[in-house]
């Protein structure tokens, strides 16, 4: 028999949306749907061999179920904003590659597909529809089979039956009874699927259900009996339509539906303007020639008369590791199986081949975690894993860890064996906890994809369908969610080695794919920063703080003293007692019983008016209980999140607490303190500051501190080339005083602190792009004062004011701007419709290439530091890491040259036209130090 393929376009394009991060194109267009829906085709293709295809979505307009219910999916969202612009573009790309595409005015793509399924097994073909889509069940037959790619259901007859607990021909029966609310269908109140399979398999039709509706007694035969009248509308609504006439769409009936070749060199056009490396790679093998390279870009300050539209030849060269590779994952259960992968392991030591590393835990808290396997991948598609701590029902025959771990130590600590591994960060702290030091890593795909595309996902699930194509199983759908999620110890081992091997696999497979996709700077970004700096990340962590708990108690008492005192003063100003963390009661007092003036204030959803930090922030200066009510949140905030739980998570075994550096999350390249934030303690207060003189050092050690001095300022300094400011720093001289002098053209030692002040706000505004209107709240002026201080400082400073111009512009133009170590900052938003979220992308093109260097350079920083402590074999060591500011554990005996050498590294990790400078503080805790 024939096979035809049915595709629901729709339903795969509103799979792709969700399932996908979202992604865009180097111009701004969002392509997550257009990226996920070619992936899942070219899946289909390889998955299911078929002889005729097409892909159908629904036409634009009104179908005829509008006509017989107006309500008909009346309760649906509007389609995202981000999906509306790519639904042309999927069909578009999709009948490039050479697949038939149908879209019929009228009727759904549920009804083309259905007619031609009916019309297709009448001429004896095989027809099977890819679809998440329930209603699609009602058309199988022994001929007709739905599958679902996503969760790999097959409904066959027997599959509809086990998912659905009744007969194919009962579907429209149970859908009706059922109802659907996302297209507003409604069936019998009450009624779920159990009871609805009940029903049918008690009275086989609903026509019989009706027919004896009587005889159902209490609240559900009320419900039923209430039905009655809908639902013979509800079945035709559900019903697919399956006596379509093609004969004005596919002319020559059949033959239309056979695949046709893509048109390569179309799709070597259309993949590089959408910024689909992998897909152009193969496009141009096929099309045997040059195109556009939208990724070769000068240095974002260089020549700016480089096009983006110059055809070159491709540098690049993908391969492709997606699913057609077959795979063998093997569970290592006896000695045999280890002697084995022993050996594997020795040979790819002796061969120098790189393997991809996992581990499965019981917990994603590094240092608690309990190790229940480790699994290892030699190439793509040849993983294996080790069961080793899993419940004896899992896995009865698991070799014992101890003896394993032992044996295949050597191998995990041999730096000359390369390790690539997905956040492999977090397997080093596993294999520690089990005394193995793990070295030799090379790759981590984790932040490959972050150098990469910083503005996309980087978790492995994500990775793999949008550089692979590939659908991985989920932790999700092993060990289930919530309440009832298991541990992975308990899952099944089939299941386990299924899931643990793909990871390793995928892993390998990320790694080939990825890196030749990097330019060369990239590839210095993540060869030289990025994977560098995650070791000395890996050992921050593991040293930890060393917390001085009596301290927090003592400023937890004090704090609960003053926030006691703040409420009886909050009651006094209000006349009676309420909650002061109760919005509603707040808003009472403030509008109600105080009478402040709402007028100009910030509504909340409901219409009342809010109470936020910003209301009362503006309240504050002329009223004294919101004045009041934000010293309480401020301090209820710093005793919640730190007085209190600090010592909660100070670690038993080392006194310390251990927080967890995140590399791959902001675009800038700053690093994200978690579990505890570490970088978020307030400075501006003094209970603030307080909290830093918990941090302490152990006895024979100080505290201490360096940070850059005006990093950003002299960046942009360097970047712009502006000699005014350039100058300033070589001179060594007050960067806000001699821009006061410049703007009030005055000589500098006749500049007052307010000018200064002024000044400084200009300096450290510009910085973030900030506007008129902005500068004018911060300085509390006019905007047309704080106009003319704009004006007068781009007068003075004017390559500052190129520089901005032309990194807006630039980001325009290819979507992203760069740091001057290569990393891309990726603005999403800058060519959006919308003013408000435009201006605020190119505000992110001006700053993000300063925050940016300035993360580059404390990395390197960090790196430097760490190899002369350890070359030195120094007691000092590193132990945080908070914005521009180092702060190590220094031995009493090393204080003098860790002082000296400390800033004269951190001074020569970059070549800027100015020079860098990083001041250094000394004490028994982080206070004293800073």
């Amino acid at each position: 028999m024939k096979t035809l393929l049915l595709i629901d376009g729709t339903s795969y394009i509103y799979r792709a949306f969700h399932a996908m991060a979202p992604l865009t194109s180097p111009t701004g267009e969002p392509t997550g749907a257009l990226f996920g829906v070619l992936n899942m085709l070219k899946n289909l293709h390889i998955d299911y061999p078929h002889d005729y295809a097409t892909c159908v979505f629904d036409a634009k307009g009104p179908t005829f179920r509008n006509d017989m219910y107006p309500d008909y999916k009346a309760t649906r969202p509007p389609m995202p904003d981000d999906l509306r612009p790519q639904i042309e573009r999927i069909q578009e790309l999709v009948a490039d590659m050479g697949w038939p595409v149908l879209s019929i005015a009228g009727v759904e793509a549920d009804d083309v597909i259905g007619s031609l399924a009916v019309k297709a097994e009448a001429h004896g073909c095989k027809v099977i529809i890819s679809t998440g889509d329930k209603d699609m069940a009602q058309l199988v037959t022994p001929n007709i089979t739905c599958i679902n790619t996503m969760n790999g259901d097959v409904l066959d007859e027997a599959g509809v039956v086990q998912k659905f607990g009744v007969r194919a021909d009962q579907i429209i029966d149970y859908l009706t009874l059922v109802g659907d609310k996302v297209d507003n269908v409604p069936g019998v109140d009450k009624v779920g699927p159990k009871t609805a399979a009940k029903w049918l398999a008690q009275y086989d039709t609903l026509d019989n259900i009706i027919a004896h509706a009587t005889e159902f007694k209490g609240k559900v035969g009320e419900h039923l009996q209430a039905a009655l009248s809908h639902l013979p509308l509800s079945k035709a609504l559900i019903t697919i339509k399956t006596d379509m006439d093609f004969s004005e769409h596919l002319p020559n009936k059949i033959d239309d539906l056979l695949r046709q070749e893509p048109d390569w060199d179309k799709l070597v056009l259309r993949f590089a303007e959408l910024g689909f490396k992998r897909w152009l790679a193969e496009a141009q093998k096929k099309a045997n020639r040059t195109a556009p390279n939208h990724d070769a870009q000068n240095d974002l300050f260089g020549d700016q008369s480089h096009s983006s539209n110059t055809t070159i030849t491709p540098k690049i060269d993908i391969p492709d590791l997606g699913n057609h590779i077959e795979t063998h994952y093997q569970a290592i259960l006896s000695q045999a199986d280890l002697a084995s992968l022993l050996m594997r392991l020795q040979d790819a030591l002796q061969h120098k081949q790189a393997i991809a590393l996992d581990t499965e835990t019981t917990s994603l808290n590094a240092m608690d975690a309990q190790l229940v396997g480790i699994s290892i991948a030699f190439g793509a598609g040849d993983a294996v894993y080790i069961p080793l701590g899993h419940s004896m029902t899992a896995a009865p025959e698991q070799l014992p860890m101890d003896d394993t771990l032992s044996v295949l130590k050597p191998f995990l600590e041999n730096p000359d064996l390369g390790k690539i591994g997905q956040n492999i960060k977090y397997d080093q702290h596993i294999l520690a906890n089990y005394g193995i030091l793990l070295q030799g890593v090379v790759a981590d795909t984790m932040l490959l994809s972050y150098v990469l595309e910083s503005h996309m996902g980087h978790g492995m699930d994500e990775l793999a369908m949008r550089h692979l194509g590939m659908e991985t199983v989920t932790y999700e759908s092993l060990c289930g969610k919530g309440a009832k999620q298991i541990s992975f110890a308990d899952v099944a081992l089939d299941d386990a080695v299924r899931y643990a091997a793909e990871d390793a696999d995928i892993t390998w497979r990320l790694n080939a794919v990825m890196l030749p996709q990097l330019d060369e700077k990239q590839r210095h970004l993540y060869e030289a920063i990025e994977l560098p700096v995650s070791q000395v990340l890996w050992q921050m962590e593991r040293t930890g703080v060393l917390i001085d708990k009596k301290e927090l108690d003592a400023q937890s008492h004090e704090l609960g003293s003053q926030l006691w005192a703040l409420e009886q003063q909050a009651y006094e100003l209000a006349g009676q007692p309420f909650n002061l963390n109760s919005p509603k009661q707040l808003q009472e007092i403030l509008f109600d019983k105080l009478g402040i003036s709402t007028s100009g204030l910030k509504k909340t959803a409901s219409g009342g008016v809010s109470t936020n930090e910003a209301v009362l922030e503006k309240l504050a200066p002329d009223y004294p209980l919101p004045k009041l009510i934000l010293q309480n949140r401020s301090l209820t905030k710093l005793k919640s999140t730190y007085t209190d739980k600090l010592p909660q998570l100070i670690r038993v075994d080392t006194g310390r607490v251990h927080t967890n550096y995140a590399q791959a999350v902001a675009i800038t390249g700053r690093l994200a303190s978690n579990n505890p934030n570490l970088q978020n303690i307030p400075i501006r207060t003094a209970e603030g500051r307080r909290v830093r003189q918990a941090f302490i050092a152990p006895e024979g050690f100080q505290i201490m501190s360096a940070d850059y001095s005006q990093v950003e300022l002299r960046i942009m300094a360097h970047l712009s080339g502006d000699e005014t400011l350039i100058d300033a720093f070589e001179q060594g001289q007050d960067v806000h005083r001699r821009t006061a002098a410049e703007v009030f053209h005055v000589a500098p030692n006749e500049v007052t602190s307010e000018q200064r002040r002024y000044a400084k706000t200009i300096n450290f505004g510009l910085i973030y792009g900030m506007g008129e209107y902005g500068l004018a709240n911060n300085l509390e002026i006019t905007p047309f004062e704080a106009k003319e201080f704009i004006n007068r400082y781009f007068a003075r400073y004017p390559a500052v004011a190129q520089y901005m111009q032309a990194a807006k512009d630039r980001a325009h133009e290819q979507g992203f701007v760069e740091t001057e170590f290569g990393r891309r900052l990726y603005l999403p938003d800058i060519n959006h419709k919308n003013g408000n979220i435009r201006a605020g992308a190119e505000r992110a093109a001006i700053n993000a290439p300063m925050q940016g260097t300035a993360s580059d350079l404390i990395k390197l920083a960090m790196i430097d530091v760490a190899a002369w402590l350890q070359q030195t074999d120094l007691r000092s060591r590193l132990i945080m890491q908070v914005h521009d500011e180092l702060v190590l554990e220094v031995a009493d005996e090393e204080m003098d040259l860790v002082k000296t050498k400390l800033p004269e590294l951190m001074a020569n990790v970059g070549k800027l036209r100015v020079p860098l400078v990083a001041e250094v503080g000394i004490g028994a805790n982080w206070d004293e130090a800073h």
